[in-house]
Parts: C-alpha cells; sequence; structure tokens
C-alpha cells in the first residue's frame, strides 16, 4: 500500500456530489478552520513533533516536515472543513460525498494514491441493554491520515495515545495508524457480543417462563443482530483487502502480522454473530412452539369446560322434562270440568297418580339409556 510521497501542493478543485449543495469555496478562512477538528498532529519517525490548532495550521507544518506524516481526527465536520481538506490533499469527489452524507456499509476503496475506508464501530449501553452503531471513515495517503467520526465510538483518541507510546509502530507510516483504529473497532465487538449473549439468555428464560412480552424483545433483538451482521461481515472484505494491499505494496511484515490478528479476531466475531441469529431463529420457533401449545390447552380447556356445562344443561333439562310430566296430568285434571268421567270414578285418582309415575319412569329409562343422567 506504501506509495510515493506527495510532491506538489497544488491540487485540482474540490467539487462536492453532494445532492442539492451547492459548491464551496475552498479558501476558507483560516478562523472557521478546525471546528470539527478533535485534534491534528504531524508526526517524524513515529514522533509527534507539531500540534497545530488548526487545518490550516497543520498543512503549514506538514510542508515543513516534508518526511513527516499528519494525522487529523475530525469529529461530524462541516462541508467546508471536507472540501479544505479534498483541496489540499486530493481526496475524490465520491469518497468525499460519503463522508458527507455517512450511512454507508463499511468498504474498502481505492483513488489513485489514496485509500478510503468506511468503519462501523458498535458499542453495547448496559442501561438500555441496546447496541448502537457509529460510523468512521478513514482517508489514508501516502503522508496523510484524516479520521471522520460521526458518533461517539470509538474513543480514537485512546488509538492516537496508543500509537504515540508506541513510536516503532508509528513510524510505520499512515499505514499503522489505520490498523491501530481498524484493531480499535474490531476490539469494541467483543462487549457487544458478550451483551447480546446475555440477552439471549435473559430471552431464553422468558421463552420458557411463558412472559407474552418475549416475541417483541426477540424481534427487537434480532433486528439488532442483523444490524450488527451488517457491520461486521462486509468488514471482512476489508481487513482481506487491505492485507493483500499490504502484500502487493510491501508494508512492514510486522504490520501485517498485526493486521491478520484483526482479521483473526474479526472473523471470531462474524461467527459468532452467525450463531446468534441462527439461535435467535431456533428461539422464535420454540416460542411460536410453545405459544401454540398453550392456546391449545386454552382451547381444550373451555372445551372441557363448555362439555362439563353441556352435560349439566342435559341433566338439568332431563330432570324438568320429568318433572313435568306429573305436572301435565295434575294440570289437566286439576282443570275441573263437569264432564270429566274420570273425577267421578272410583280409581280415577289412582290412575292420574299411576299415569305421573309411568311417565316420568319412562323420560327417566329414556334419559338415562342415552347418557344425560
Amino acid at each position: 500500500m506504501s506509495v510515493p510521497r506527495r510532491c506538489t501542493v497544488n491540487r485540482r478543485p474540490f467539487r462536492p456530489l453532494v445532492p442539492g449543495a451547492a459548491e464551496p469555496e475552498v479558501a476558507v478562512p483560516p478562523e472557521q478552520h478546525g471546528r470539527s477538528v478533535i485534534d491534528s498532529a504531524v508526526y517524524v519517525e513515529g514522533r509527534r513533533v507539531a500540534s497545530p490548532g488548526g487545518l490550516a495550521a497543520t498543512y503549514r507544518s506538514l510542508r515543513e516536515h516534508t518526511e513527516g506524516t499528519a494525522w487529523i481526527g475530525l469529529y461530524r465536520p462541516e462541508l467546508h472543513e471536507l472540501a479544505s481538506l479534498a483541496a489540499e490533499f486530493d481526496l475524490h469527489e465520491l469518497a468525499v460525498e460519503d463522508a458527507v452524507v455517512a450511512h454507508q456499509r463499511p468498504k474498502l476503496e481505492r483513488y489513485d494514491d489514496t485509500l478510503f475506508v468506511v468503519l462501523r464501530p458498535a458499542r453495547y449501553v448496559d442501561e438500555r441493554e441496546e447496541v448502537e452503531f457509529g460510523e468512521v471513515h478513514v482517508f489514508v495517503g501516502p503522508d496523510f491520515v484524516i479520521s471522520v467520526r460521526h458518533s461517539e465510538a470509538p474513543d480514537l483518541a485512546a488509538v492516537r495515545q496508543r500509537l504515540e507510546t508506541d513510536p516503532d509502530l508509528l513510524r510505520l507510516g499512515p499505514e499503522a495508524v489505520l490498523y491501530a483504529i481498524l484493531d480499535r473497532v474490531v476490539d469494541g465487538y467483543a462487549p457487544v457480543v458478550a451483551g447480546l449473549e446475555n440477552d439471549i439468555d435473559e430471552i431464553e428464560d422468558e421463552v420458557f417462563r411463558g412472559d407474552p412480552s418475549v416475541s417483541r424483545r426477540i424481534y427487537e433483538l434480532t433486528r439488532e443482530v442483523v444490524e450488527f451482521q451488517r457491520a461486521t461481515r462486509p468488514l471482512v472484505a476489508v481487513v482481506k483487502g487491505l492485507a493483500a494491499g499490504f502484500g502487493k505494496y510491501g508494508v512492514d511484515e510486522e504490520l501485517r502480522r498485526y493486521l491478520r490478528d484483526v482479521d483473526d479476531h474479526l472473523t471470531v466475531v462474524v461467527e459468532q454473530v452467525d450463531e446468534f441469529r441462527q439461535l435467535l431463529r431456533d428461539i422464535l420457533t420454540v416460542n411460536a412452539t410453545l405459544v401454540a401449545q398453550q392456546q391449545n390447552e386454552e382451547m381444550k380447556a373451555l372445551s372441557e369446560h363448555g362439555i362439563d356445562q353441556s352435560e349439566e344443561v342435559k341433566r338439568i333439562s332431563s330432570w324438568a322434562a320429568i318433572l313435568f310430566a306429573p305436572t301435565l296430568v295434575g294440570g289437566v285434571y286439576g282443570m275441573n270440568f263437569a264432564e270429566m268421567p274420570e273425577l267421578d270414578w272410583r280409581y280415577g285418582y289412582p290412575m292420574a297418580l299411576g299415569m305421573m309415575l309411568l311417565v316420568g319412569l319412562v323420560l327417566f329409562l329414556v334419559f338415562r339409556r342415552r347418557g344425560w343422567l
């Protein structure tokens, strides 16, 4: 990836491709530079030799130290700042557009002698049990590194401090800075993996406890895992592309070993994320099965309750019919019409009682045979 150092500061004008954005003036007053500059430094042989206070001062310092490397760290820069950097370091307008708009997937692109790398850091927020995703864009040239953060994570100040305490690594050039940033991003995935694993364990317990709100949590966690997968899986190709470039351009072997170590860590993370997604899919299936089973049991209980009620209705109806027969006979002979021969008959009363008993007995036997009693 090593390329000849730049030998001129005369750059072609930068024309942004951001839809609807007007072409900025490159000549921005110095007092407007650096509003988004978190830190800017020039390094020679792995040691900081200058800490300019703004972009213009950084340009001048880099011209003074012809063997130096500038590292400019920006946080959500304004368009005119990126336009100034593009004009000074000959950044491609497509890469600058991506850095302005953000919302990119991890990728590695080469524009002449400049690399443009997009990274998606992540962090696990314990208070909300959620994963937050950020975005970092890194421009790497022969004698400069420009890091553009669009999120709080990762802490690139810690990366800079680590490199400054290791001059042997930092003197390897801009590639060492890119490696350190990439290593920080990948190392930041480990707490996220641990947090997601803990969430999945909790969800498994909730599923078997029959928590009715667990389906929503499974869905939300699945979305986080999918987003995490989108942040990590494309990064595998980025690291492999960097490794190929390091080999092609004869980057220091020690730095290539460090990059292989990052690749190993990233591979573990990607495999774990794939396992999480499959596990959540299985948990969702198990939860659906348990919910269906619970619904079946509830329907069975309702059916059994309905059957019990039906049996009770049958018994009540049967006894009501049996008691209705004597009432009917008694009602007929209770009308006391003048022309009712049975009223004057000697055996009329026993006959009426016998009729009541006979009808009731017949109904009892019929209902008993049908299982109603």
